[in-house]
């Protein structure tokens, strides 16, 4: 490999090439701060977005979605790139496209535009999350540094879920929706002015040329199986949703057979070989993709119907980011101590039990529970998530640090996309279904079939007792959606639960000679 991670170490001394390597580190997580913080500041941003793009109910899933969409179908090619171009290198380009694509999302007129900049700041967002994570593997040799250093690289993914929402509650309150993209600027600033001085760079020796071919394959084959999975929960069986399923999935063998048959494929299938790296994907994916509902839909749950202003909705939330936090720092340790199974397995059923508790939600739960739930799950994700990126990590050799990165964020991108697709699809269908009384007019009608939020904007300029009356039929309707949402959520994380208990049998962090 080339730069400054690749010369030799000794185990006594396996930090030697980079003193520097911490505040390197904390370069590389104000990139994962960034994107936290943008996935979050969606959430409740989205009820005044409703109000002013005035979006469909489809639109604004695809709004909500098509960010992780297009992540997940370019982090391979990505991950891929930076290992061929240099990490750094292509951390610093995304950081720098993201920052600029924050200002077209800010300035979104019309819902189209909005999907289109969401899709943008995909691209530059992929770019992003594989290079840090491969950049750690190259900063850390040590498996003890490292695995605090991925404990850190977590905390603050998940201290991004806190910020967040609460910077976006404050300039909800004082500004436009448009400003919680503006955001990123700042951060974006710091990342490349200081990334340029402190980060290393890192590549793979000899990678063989990028694929384009492979590429493409990778994108399209997953894009349209999670658009046909997105439009036929939204909407019902049609038989082209089914065409372009089956299209996805035949492009995506042939994706993994040409990786087979290349010399340097963009994607080392081998990898899978190894039951510890597959087993720590799928419990990403499918943990994601059940907790996916609860993240997209709280925010708007905490606003439209229990009545919180966005900054104290954002206060509500930060039991969830405190747990993870700190469950993240303590991963690494709690996985040797014990085991990586019983850390992930029990992270994974802890979730899915406070995922259990909320099938009985309704509009007066008082905060207490919702508090003691979200502690729950951040706690759950902040120990399986620590754990599993470890493991992914130190599955592989640092020149494929890039591409192993890849794979777990695109089963973390993945399983969101599946997720709001699956889970929103079914929260939307349940919510379309209340029934709505003869004196309220069509057009109004219409609008709060859309979405919650376009209920709370047709009730006011309503007859107070009519639109009292529309608006609780909407909340109880949307209530019950996520009720059934969080129940199959949490039949998927108790499932995956005991799936990883037996897929990390035998699985162990490594030993190292110092550090934390």
């Amino acid at each position: 490999m080339t730069g400054h991670t690749d010369t030799p170490q000794s185990a006594a001394a396996p930090e030697a090439p980079r003193p520097g390597r911490w505040l390197a580190l904390a370069v590389l997580v104000l990139a994962v701060l960034l994107v936290a913080v943008d996935a979050t500041v969606l959430g409740l941003a989205t009820p005044f977005l409703s109000e002013d793009l005035r979006p469909s109910g489809t639109q604004l899933l695809w709004i909500g979605d098509i960010y992780s969409f297009v992540i997940a179908g370019l982090l391979v090619s990505m991950g891929s790139l930076g290992d061929r171009l240099g990490r750094k290198k292509l951390l610093l380009t995304g950081a720098v496209a993201f920052g600029g694509v924050s200002v077209l999302n800010a300035y979104a007129t019309t819902p189209e535009m909005m999907i289109a900049a969401r899709a943008l700041l995909g691209v530059a967002g992929a770019t992003l999350m594989p290079s840090t994570l491969a950049l750690i593997r190259n900063l850390f040799h040590d498996p003890k540094e490292r695995s605090f250093a991925i404990g850190i690289w977590g905390a603050m993914a998940s201290a991004g879920a806190a910020v967040g929402p609460v910077v976006g509650g404050f300039l909800l309150e004082n500004f436009w929706w448009g400003s919680v993209f503006l955001i990123n600027l700042p951060v974006m600033a710091v990342l490349v002015l200081v990334g340029v001085k402190l980060l290393p760079e890192s590549k793979d020796p000899s990678p063989g040329p990028w694929d384009l071919l492979s590429v493409g394959l990778s994108m399209v084959g997953i894009v349209a199986v999670v658009y046909a999975v997105k439009e036929s929960a939204a909407n019902g069986f049609r038989w082209y949703y089914l065409l372009a399923g089956v299209a996805g999935l035949l492009v995506m063998v042939w994706f993994v057979r040409r990786q087979l048959k290349l010399p340097k494929p963009l994607l080392d299938m081998r990898l899978f070989h190894h039951r510890g790296f597959s087993g720590a994907v799928l419990a990403d994916l499918l943990t994601i993709l059940g907790l996916s509902g609860l993240v997209f839909f709280l925010s708007q749950f905490l606003q439209l119907v229990q009545g919180r202003n966005p900054l104290q909705a954002g206060l509500a939330e930060l039991p969830a980011a405190v747990g993870a936090v700190t469950a993240g720092l303590l991963a690494g340790r709690a996985a040797r101590r014990w085991s990586v199974r019983s850390v992930v397995a029990g992270g994974l059923a802890a979730i899915g039990v406070a995922l259990a508790v909320l099938t009985w939600l309704h509009a007066g739960t008082a905060y207490p529970v919702l508090g003691a739930v979200l502690l729950v799950v951040g706690v759950g994700a902040g120990f399986s998530f620590t754990v599993t990126a470890d493991v992914i990590l130190s599955s592989v050799p640092k020149e494929q640090a890039g591409a192993a990165s890849a794979v777990s964020e695109t089963a973390y991108e993945l399983g969101a996309a599946l997720g709001i697709a699956l889970l929103g699809s079914i929260v939307t269908g349940v919510y379309r279904g209340f029934d709505v009384s003869a004196a309220v007019p069509d057009r109004a009608a219409a609008e709060a079939h859309d979405s919650l939020g376009g209920a709370v904007e047709a009730a006011a300029g309503l007859p107070r007792e009519t639109g009292d009356a529309l608006l609780a039929s909407a909340q109880d309707a949307f209530v019950e959606g996520l009720r059934i949402a969080s129940g199959i959520g949490a039949a998927v994380l108790l499932a995956t639960a005991v799936a990883a208990w037996f897929l990390l049998r035998g699985q162990r962090l490594e030993e190292g000679a110092g550090g934390h």
